[in-house]
């Protein structure tokens, strides 16, 4: 089969990778739609060292299942893999667990390829009103949605999201649907276009006085926007980690201690909700969608998707 792997000599399309065994409790999907994360282009620079079929993003046909009842349906699958049955499983469950692998990001081949294994416990069926392209942002929404379940977030508070990118806008319309006056920061008046579009409040975080937010998300994925997540929190404040990426942070923590900023840092999401709000259409995902390549030209995708200011990049594998 076609995959996109990451080697020791860098990216590569090979035309001629094993098609993956169904093991016990396990489903082959045939892949359909995939996405580029700004997470893949950190894998590349060398984040978690990973060797392997890229790819976490994906909606796909079940061909093989260890329950019949799921062939033949369109579906997602949620990225952390672990036993159910295992000791650990009910203390820290999938996103936690201890001996977990990560879809195309740790220890397990990705989705970027015709087929892959996975979990049969990891399925969600797509809604029939959620089109491929809608489906693929699943797993994305979910780690937006995530941060609602994870701190308290009142309508009086206000909460600023910086990066206007593939994630940043994601996060900035599920935290507005919770009623909190958000504000979308970037760092020019381009990069904050399609927010205003989507209908979110913007500015630039360079015009932005410090300890303005009670809440700030950083997804900008570098450390210079994490400096400016910390100037521009409130004494007490929240800050969320939404950011993961290659190399290390220098950053002065002296305004987190002195002004006693909570740091929560911030991963995967729940799927199922996901999946509703998509099928409401209550999140604009279609507006974020910049290229379609196919899966032939992925090398040409990625380099396309690793341009600053682009948003997200669809390979076609059917």
């Amino acid at each position: 089969m076609r995959a996109v792997r990451l080697t020791d000599q860098g990216l590569v399309l090979d035309n001629n990778y094993p098609k993956p065994t169904v093991g016990a409790g396990e489903s082959l999907i045939r892949v359909t739609l995939a996405g580029i994360c700004s997470t893949d282009l950190e894998l590349i620079k060398g984040y978690f060292n990973f060797r392997g079929v890229l790819g976490h993003e994906f909606v796909g046909v079940v061909e093989q299942s260890s329950d019949p009842a799921w062939v033949g349906r369109r579906v997602v699958s949620t990225i952390n893999f672990a036993d159910p049955a295992s000791a650990e499983f009910a203390e820290y469950g999938l996103e936690h667990h201890p001996r977990r692998t990560v879809l195309g990001i740790f220890a397990r081949d990705g989705a970027m390829a015709d087929y892959v294994a996975v979990l049969t416990y990891n399925l969600l069926a797509v809604p029939d009103e959620v089109s491929d392209e809608q489906a693929v942002f699943t797993e994305p929404l979910a780690a937006a949605l995530r941060i609602a379940e994870q701190i308290q977030l009142r309508p009086s508070q206000s909460v600023a999201v910086i990066g206007p990118g593939r994630l940043g806008l994601l996060v900035g319309q599920v935290l507005s649907m919770r009623g909190a006056e958000v504000t979308m920061l970037g760092r020019s008046a381009g990069s904050l276009e399609l927010a205003q579009r989507i209908g979110l409040a913007t500015g630039l975080v360079s015009d932005v006085s410090n300890s303005l937010f009670s809440i700030t998300v950083d997804c900008t994925g570098s450390a210079e926007g994490l400096e400016q997540a910390i100037r521009i929190t409130k004494p007490q404040g929240t800050l969320v980690l939404k950011s993961t990426y290659e190399g290390l942070a220098s950053i002065n923590l002296t305004k987190v201690v002195v002004d006693e900023i909570r740091i929560v840092g911030s991963r995967c999401g729940p799927f199922a909700p996901a999946l509703r709000l998509l099928s409401r259409g209550q999140v604009d995902v279609q507006s974020l969608i910049e290229g379609r390549y196919s899966i032939d030209q992925a090398i040409e995708a990625f380099h396309h998707a690793a341009q600053r200011g682009v948003r997200k990049i669809l390979l076609e594998l059917s």
